[in-house]
């Protein structure tokens, strides 16, 4: 039976970072959506932790009661005498910023904590924790991630390859491509990337949609407009590389501007999707209003969508694709905007490296050569270097003395950029 599996632990790439920060006396914060391992990543921590130590789950409404009622009996409980303590769900305590300061503040443990929403985290805790706390993120599972965990031996080559732009034999780049095709279709949350066959994975996503819905939307923000957001979101999943019309989502959410706005920061801030913003320096030649929309799981939008067909079947090919390079970018931690003129030269994506920016243009097909708006980017510009993803194999070209790498869809292994 399926329930009797044994569980599978997928090693994620946040743990090295959290390592490096146990010793600090700062506070973590591990932030994410729903379902993308912040719990079993907290589990995991814990037992690796010596002694003292305590693991707390805000679920719990009697734990949770106590620490908003009476923190100083909370913290002899839970916090005297221990080095760590672990409080998974904070989002859920009302008061959590100013009682975690006291606690911070009054003992020298170690303190971990998670939260399903970058909103609830930032608005009720960080004013109080300034300089007391890292944030982090844990998203659905990187490329990298599901590879890791789908077929290792063929990601340590992919990574050796790539790394030396190196075109891997025919065979392998086919399975790469393949692996990049069910990763974009099917998307990178744990459960589903380790489900049995494609029923299983339906059943997960609907179970995380619906759970989105009935725990954060209805339940956490009491929102009394739970339709209204199901349709703003079915219409974005539609839209996905595309430049979001305000009007027209307004119409189809029947929500007010205000309202609509308020929805979009709840659907951002609850890591179901990213606006991404344009990158401008000629406000009248270059379009600088509308953002982009793409979704945070491609598996997530695909299951709004009910399309979880294969690249060679569906029609938003592209945008599947795109959408699933822009998941990578934002796990890597990078900031990246995009850049459209009015003459409708356009760069997918424009990624910011310390003063440099970065074009990085994504195909469906094979090309040989950039296209006009690329290029056009490129004499504007003159960035340091530049990235095309295609189903081709790696090489690169010079253009306009910029130097073009032409990587493989699976290259986003290998995009090298420094975040922040």
């Amino acid at each position: 039976m399926k329930n009797s599996r044994v569980k599978i632990y997928i090693e994620r790439i946040l743990e090295g970072k959290i390592e490096k920060l146990l010793t600090s006396p700062e506070i973590i914060a591990i932030l994410g959506a729903r379902q993308v391992g912040k719990t079993t990543l907290m589990k995991r921590l814990y037992d690796d932790l010596p002694e003292p130590k305590a693991f707390v789950d805000f679920e719990d409404q009697e734990v949770l009661g106590l620490f908003e009622e009476d923190v100083k009996a909370f913290a002899q409980i839970y916090v005297q005498g221990r080095r760590y303590l672990l409080i998974d769900e904070f989002q859920y305590s009302k008061k959590g910023g100013k009682h975690l300061k006291y606690l911070y503040d009054n003992f020298e443990t170690k303190f971990i904590i998670s939260g399903s929403s970058s909103l609830d985290i930032s608005l009720k805790a960080v004013s109080y924790l300034v300089g007391r706390v890292f944030i982090l993120e844990l998203f659905p599972l990187s490329f990298e991630e599901f590879l890791s965990y789908k077929d290792p031996d063929l990601l340590a080559l992919a990574k050796e390859r790539l790394g030396r732009e190196e075109t891997l034999p025919s065979a392998l780049h086919e399975r790469l491509l393949g692996s990049f095709e069910e990763f974009s279709i099917w998307g990178g949350y744990p459960r589903v990337v380790t489900a049995s066959d494609e029923e299983e994975r339906r059943e997960v996503l609907k179970n995380i949609f619906n759970t989105y819905l009935l725990k954060d939307i209805r339940g956490f923000f009491r929102l009394a407009t739970e339709a209204n957001i199901q349709k703003l979101i079915r219409a974005l999943a539609f839209q996905v590389g595309g430049m979001i019309q305000y009007n027209e989502l307004s119409q189809v959410s029947e929500l007010p501007y205000s309202a609509l706005k308020r929805h979009l920061a709840i659907l951002e801030e609850t890591y179901i999707l990213e606006l991404v913003r344009p990158f401008y320096t000629n406000k009248r030649l270059e379009i600088t209003k509308n953002p982009k929309v793409y979704f945070v799981d491609p598996g997530f939008r695909n299951y709004i969508c009910q399309d979880f067909r294969g690249w060679n079947k569906r029609a938003d090919t592209g945008s599947v694709i795109e959408n699933a390079v822009a998941t990578e970018l934002m796990k890597k931690g990078l900031e990246f905007r995009y850049w459209r003129t009015k003459a409708k030269g356009e760069v997918d994506f424009v990624i910011s490296e310390g003063s440099d920016i970065i074009p990085l243009e994504v195909k469906s097909g094979v090309i040989r050569n950039p296209g006009k708006g690329f290029l056009s980017f490129l004499q504007k510009y003159s960035p340091p270097r530049g990235y095309l993803l295609h189903a081709g194999s790696s090489s690169h070209k010079v253009y306009q003395g910029v130097k073009i790498h032409f990587l493989p869809l699976y290259g986003v292994l290998s995009l090298g950029f420094s975040a922040g």
